[in-house]
């Protein structure tokens, strides 16, 4: 393998890109609400991303086979900790309310890794909230939404307004439809007891139901007091390469079209703004 193949496959194994995507919506939502650039925020924002999604891919992993671990996995392992301890460092310098609400999206992303729940609630021996029957795609949303809307403008004092909840709605729905090509993708894999949205109403309605959400999503931002019109040009490009990330989706899918390409559409939709802001 050369040196620059497995430099990506750790970018992408060590969860970067992910928490790049989420580094790009929370500054999205500043450029948005005409904030200046929050670094605290937003670094924390990315390096707790990191320690998040690593903990809850790799938990398992480490609890059960510490003892026979690559070094590949440890090498995660000790950047994952290193992302940890940077993530503390700019916890210190947020604003007290922002550190309740990052409290709560912590407990959060605990439980949905650790098991607690008892056997009958769910389908099998992990117990946690990751494999509620139906519920992973919207304990996501709400947590994309709540960490890149909220977070940001509650470190900067922004009240919420009516604004403020259609930005958060417009998270939402958009990251629910971004984890649709996921889900598509792993019908191979998935217990049917995971009951995803594919599972339950087939490929094609998945689709058809994205490109509804798609749709809610462009036009929830004319309801909006405050109309940036390069912004609402940049939001229907994203809308489109979105629709046709959905489209092309299929069980069968080329290396890297969801863990890469689709996860970067927030970086795209970011330097899209970049370029009018």
């Amino acid at each position: 393998m050369s040196l620059l193949k497995q430099i990506f496959i750790f970018y992408l194994d060590s969860s970067i890109h992910v928490a790049l995507s989420v580094f790009a919506l929370s500054w999205i939502t500043l450029l948005e609400f005409q904030i200046p650039y929050d670094g605290t925020v937003l670094y924390f924002i990315f390096f707790a991303s990191i320690s998040g999604y690593n903990f809850v891919k790799y938990f398992g992993l480490a609890r059960f086979h510490h003892r026979s671990l690559t070094s590949w996995l440890k090498l995660i392992q000790l950047f994952s900790f290193l992302c940890f301890i940077l993530m503390c460092y700019y916890a210190l310098q947020l604003e007290f309310k922002t550190l309740i609400i990052i409290l709560i999206f912590g407990v959060i992303t605990f439980l949905y890794a650790i098991p607690f729940l008892p056997k009958k609630v769910i389908y099998d021996k992990h117990k946690n909230l990751r494999n509620i029957s139906g519920l992973k795609v919207y304990i996501i949303a709400l947590v994309w939404a709540g960490v890149t809307v909220v977070l940001p403008l509650l470190n900067n004092n922004i009240h919420i307004n009516a604004d403020v909840i259609i930005t958060a709605i417009q998270r939402f729905v958009f990251v629910t439809v971004l984890m649709f090509p996921f889900e598509i993708r792993d019908l191979n894999y998935d217990s049917l007891k995971l009951a995803t949205i594919p599972q339950q109403i087939g490929v094609k309605k998945t689709k058809i139901t994205g490109v509804l959400l798609l749709m809610v999503f462009f036009f929830l931002e004319f309801f909006k007091n405050e109309l940036n019109n390069y912004g609402a040009l940049v939001l229907l490009i994203i809308t489109l390469i979105t629709l046709l990330f959905l489209i092309f989706a299929s069980r069968k899918q080329r290396p890297y079209y969801s863990s890469f390409w689709v996860e970067a559409i927030p970086i795209y939709w970011l330097l899209g703004l970049l370029l009018f802001f």
